[in-house]
């Protein structure tokens, strides 16, 4: 017999015909000797409704009255449930989040959660019922108890939290698609269901998963160990696994308040190649890296800043044993970019002795201050950062090869951990490439001109940013560095969300004379794409394939940033959804089969 928490979304419990089928698919589940626990979101456009009625009567509505009528509407769900089970002869009861033991910290409307009390819950189940738990909410851990909501993605997170402390076999997450697809159907119709996906790939595809499953679930699901599936609860398909690796037992207390770090890593046989004032037009990345994989050549980290003018910056990192020819392909490809541009400016440079740091970690994600903690850390123990390259879980800095033990060192220290493995690259070639394509939409890009190239300012700038709770996704560093007044300088760009770019803007503005940086600008009009997989680990070609699908398109590349198993680009607005069906279709990740989400 196992112990199944199962979820079921808005949509899956949207009307009384809903909720009763829901009952059946729970009753066939029990009755196959499981003991089930039940999370539910409210009813359809419920909680949209609340809202509304919420601004209708104030135009900036209190945080713990949100949270008070905010909490009624899985309330109303929870009960209808029970009534439904208990109407077809399954003993069930309905708990709040308070109710079945959910302390959280006291942060209206957007609570984290610190532990789960289950002896009531246990003692419902091991009374033969099933207990339908209202998602999302929880109370808080003070003296004067409060009810609390747990934000974005609130009944995910109650339903992994909740098996995570039961020790559950599984996690069952129903919702209105029949899983999780390569891409989003409402772009691509022939989106392709996964069968199954790591945690790892499904926290890069963030921005792909958060309609069906939200981040904060998976980092907790990776965290416990906790098997996932994402089903749809209109159909009997099998749905898409969520997998992670085997994990070393943690303490339920403080759940969602896991160290934000859990690993860093090091590769110390790293060469950096630059490619400086290259055209800035498509086509020139797709060049240089399908040159350098047929040349079976595998790169590591690759960035490109913003542009200069009519020209841009293009770097990127290999093992320090195929250097030379990297080079070759580097130095061979520059006469054709110099006549293109028609101009001699374009320069390879080559920097050897060099090492890779970097930070992971589930916890990174919507966290600022982490990549900020990093820097600060790096700049107190005297090391310059060369290159910053980001992703959802990790950020990697480019330093110094006589600095690498400094600067793991003072990580560890920083971020309290004893052990510093390094991570071999090892090729998962069994994993196709790429799993699947996301687009972000709601991302600005700020670029800050001549930052002063020194110990300590990108930790100034991103901390700035964090003290004002400002989260940073892509941040990109320029290779090219200009000597003004006596200080070497480059241009540092990142992007934040759309949310939050006007703030930013006016915070970096205000102490841009005080740090001694330049004009800040801010760009609204992008999109960032990416491809994921672990199956590009080892894999030359992947990233050319993706900046040629691009190239023949004609859609130019503004910044890229990669980590291990994930490439990131930043094109125009009016130009994302273009780049994901024309990258999705690259990889062949379209099926025959269209998918409609339901409205």
């Amino acid at each position: 017999m196992a112990l199944i928490v199962q979820k079921y979304g808005g949509t899956s419990v949207g009307s009384v015909e809903r909720i009763q089928a829901v009952a059946q698919r729970v009753y066939k589940t029990v009755q196959a000797g499981n003991s089930v626990v039940v999370v539910v979101s409210a009813m359809g456009k419920t909680t949209d409704g609340l809202v509304k009625l919420a601004n209708d009567i104030s135009k900036s509505p209190n945080r713990r009255e949100m949270d008070m009528l905010l909490s009624t509407g899985e309330q109303v769900t929870i009960a209808l449930l029970s009534m439904a089970l208990q109407e077809i002869g399954q003993p069930a009861i309905s708990l709040t989040g308070a109710q079945v033991g959910i302390v959280t910290e006291a942060e209206h409307t957007r609570a984290r959660i610190l532990h789960i009390s289950t002896e009531r819950l246990m003692g419902q189940i091991n009374q033969g019922k099933v207990a339908v738990v209202a998602g999302f909410q929880g109370i808080s851990n003070t003296t004067e108890i409060e009810i609390t909501t747990l934000g974005r993605g609130g009944s995910d997170t109650s339903a992994v939290a909740l098996a995570a402390a039961l020790g559950a076999d599984f996690c069952e997450i129903y919702t209105d698609v029949p899983g999780i697809l390569t891409t989003d159907p409402r772009l691509v119709p022939e989106a392709q269901l996964m069968t199954e996906i790591t945690c790892n790939e499904m926290l890069e595809l963030a921005s792909l998963g958060a309609k069906v499953l939200h981040p904060r679930a998976v980092e907790i699901a990776r965290n416990y160990g906790v098997p996932l599936v994402v089903r749809s609860s209109w159909t009997d398909q099998p749905g898409t696994w969520v997998t992670s690796a085997k994990v070393q037992e943690r303490a339920l207390v403080d759940l969602e308040l896991a160290r934000p770090v859990d690993a860093v890593e090091f590769d110390v046989n790293q060469a950096k190649l630059s490619l400086l004032r290259v055209p800035d037009r498509p086509g020139v990345a797709a060049r240089l890296f399908g040159e350098i994989s047929e040349q079976n050549v595998d790169v590591d980290l690759i960035i490109q800043s913003i542009h200069e003018g009519n020209s841009n910056d293009i770097a990127f990192t290999v093992n320090t044993a195929i250097l030379s020819r990297a080079e070759a392909v580097a130095l061979a490809i520059a006469p054709a970019l110099r006549h293109q541009a028609n101009s001699d400016e374009a320069e390879v440079l080559v920097e050897n002795n060099s090492a890779k740091v970097s930070i992971s970690g589930a916890g990174m994600i919507g966290r600022p201050g982490v990549a900020a903690k990093m820097f600060a850390t790096l700049a107190e123990a005297r090391v310059n950062i060369q290159m910053i390259s980001t992703s959802e879980v990790k950020v990697s800095c480019l330093v110094d090869q006589d600095d690498c033990d400094r600067a793991v060192s003072a990580l560890c220290d920083a971020f309290e951990i004893s052990a510093t493995p390094v991570i071999p690259q090892i090729s998962n070639s069994e994993s196709p490439a790429v799993r699947g394509v996301a687009l972000d939409m709601n991302q600005a890009r700020l670029a800050i001109r001549q930052v002063p190239d020194q110990p300590g300012m990108a930790a100034k700038l991103f901390g700035l940013l964090a003290e004002y709770n400002i989260s940073v996704d892509m941040i990109i560093q320029s290779q090219r560095c200009h000597l003004i007044d006596g200080v070497p300088r480059r241009d540092i760009a990142f992007t934040v969300a759309r949310m939050d770019a006007e703030n930013a803007q006016q915070k970096l503005k205000e102490t841009a004379e005080q740090l001694g940086w330049g004009e800040v600008i801010l760009d609204r009009a992008i999109a960032k794409v990416s491809i994921v997989g672990s199956g590009m680990v080892g894999q030359p070609g992947t990233a050319a394939k993706m900046f040629n699908a691009l190239a023949e398109n004609h859609i130019n590349i503004q910044m890229i940033t990669t980590s291990e198993i994930k490439v990131s680009c930043v094109v125009a607005e009016n130009e994302g959804v273009k780049a994901l069906q024309v990258i999705h279709d690259a990889f062949g990740l379209a099926g025959n089969e269209k998918f409609v989400v339901p409205s």
